[in-house]
């Protein structure tokens, strides 16, 4: 029955731990996603976002530009002014002395054949056609175009070009990914997909605490019952084993800092830019271990296999050991090698201190993030810049930190019950 009971248990913990794993790795996929196509490069450092923002604003306050009765007015008033000036500047270069017979000769006949007072009389009809030209919606047109000149000079050059080219290509790579056709549809569908994955992985991390209660449990229930310690024991190794799987697998941090949103004031209108990520990383103590493996420094690599033998193999070997001595013959059960890891090797094994190092780590970026991220906080009139430090632990901390205390448990309950010496 007790055997029975506990392989209820261990599947339901198996089906726990599988459905935290694949959904932990898929929210690390779908964050990065998120984080990529809404990275800062690609936003408020983009070439093609500007463009797209400030035609916008050009378009409407150019196409859509209209004048008053009362502004035309006074608008062909100033260029009335402005032509009657250029014409008596005009008069007075012509009128000026001239010392050379070419220039007597051209003085002569300007004076002959043009009558300044006349071409005065017509400045109220050229203003005014002048006026009417300006509110062309043609002439509109194409002063928007010239407006964004500079935008498209800068689009149309070779490294840009490129960038653009990569940028789009990226873009429309992940709208066939998730099926959608916008920006917009594309961080709201991430946005409520990463909700359901945060709601569901920490309810199968739950689940597997609970199954895990339910085995401590039942240590007390039975405690008194010598027959039944070694096969609670060893069933409890499988816990132990799953926890460590998944604790080592799944996300553990994860860094977040982004620009929630920038919004400043062009040509009279709001330009926006939200949700620009400035760094982003997501890492399980696998990952850290072969990223720092595959560095190319002789110190990263050094790093990683520490970890990798303090922290995975060495709880490993401990947990093989505790079984084999608890099940095998008394020649094997004192083999100096299994009685080491079972009783002696904790003090070697730097899971717990894993488990420190990540939380200080938190703390320390967090702290850094936020007071970082605060300096960046502007608000006025023109300008408003919000900052949002994300950073986070995961599931897989946490049920890290489970697999520590509870090896120490286990620990603790192999020296109660076995038979042979624990020293």
């Amino acid at each position: 029955m007790l055997i029975l009971l506990l392989t209820i248990l261990l599947c339901g913990e198996g089906f726990f731990a599988y459905r935290l794993h694949i959904l932990s790795a898929e929210q690390e996929q779908i964050k990065e996603d998120y984080s990529n196509i809404n990275n800062i490069t690609f936003g408020l450092f983009s070439v093609g976002q500007w463009h797209d923002k400030v035609a916008g604003i050009i378009n409407h306050q150019v196409r859509n530009f209209t004048m008053t009765p009362r502004q035309k007015k006074e608008l062909q008033t100033e260029v009335e002014q402005i032509m009657l000036a250029l014409i008596d500047k005009a008069e007075a270069m012509v009128n000026k002395p001239k010392k050379t017979l070419d220039g007597k000769i051209k003085k002569f006949v300007i004076n002959t054949f043009v009558n300044t007072d006349k071409i005065k009389a017509q400045v109220p009809v050229f203003a005014k056609n002048i006026i009417a030209q300006v509110d062309n919606p043609a002439n509109k047109k194409k002063m928007s175009k010239m407006a964004m000149g500079k935008f498209t000079e800068l689009e149309n050059s070779g490294s840009i070009d490129s960038t653009l080219n990569i940028t789009n290509m990226a873009t429309n790579n992940m709208y066939k990914k998730y099926n959608v056709s916008s920006a917009e549809e594309l961080n709201n569908k991430l946005t409520s997909s990463l909700a359901n994955i945060r709601k569901a992985t920490y309810t199968y991390c739950f689940g597997m605490l609970g199954c895990i209660v339910v085995v401590l449990s039942l240590w007390w229930l039975f405690r008194k019952r010598v027959e039944l310690h070694s096969t609670l024991f060893i069933m409890s190794l499988l816990f132990a084993f799953i926890l460590l799987a998944v604790g080592l697998t799944a996300s553990m941090i994860e860094v977040d800092a982004r620009i929630k949103s920038l919004d400043f004031v062009l040509l009279g209108e709001h330009v926006i830019f939200k949700d620009q990520v400035l760094f982003f990383q997501s890492k399980s103590i696998m990952d850290v271990v072969m990223v720092l493996i595959g560095q190319p420094g002789i110190d990263s690599i050094l790093v990683g296999v520490l970890i990798l033998v303090f922290s995975i193999l060495f709880p490993i070997m401990k947990l093989s050991s505790t079984g084999i001595h608890l099940l095998g013959n008394r020649k094997l059960a004192e083999n100096k090698f299994i009685k080491y890891f079972a009783f002696q090797s904790g003090k070697w094994s730097m899971a717990d201190v894993i488990v420190i190092a990540i939380l200080m780590v938190y703390i320390g970026l967090n702290g850094l993030l936020e007071s970082q991220l605060k300096s960046l906080n502007i608000k006025s009139d023109l300008l408003t810049i919000i900052t949002t430090n994300n950073t986070a632990l995961q599931p897989g901390y946490i049920v890290f930190i489970s697999f520590v205390l509870y090896g120490l448990t286990l620990s603790t309950i192999l020296k109660f019950i076995t038979p042979y010496d624990s020293h």
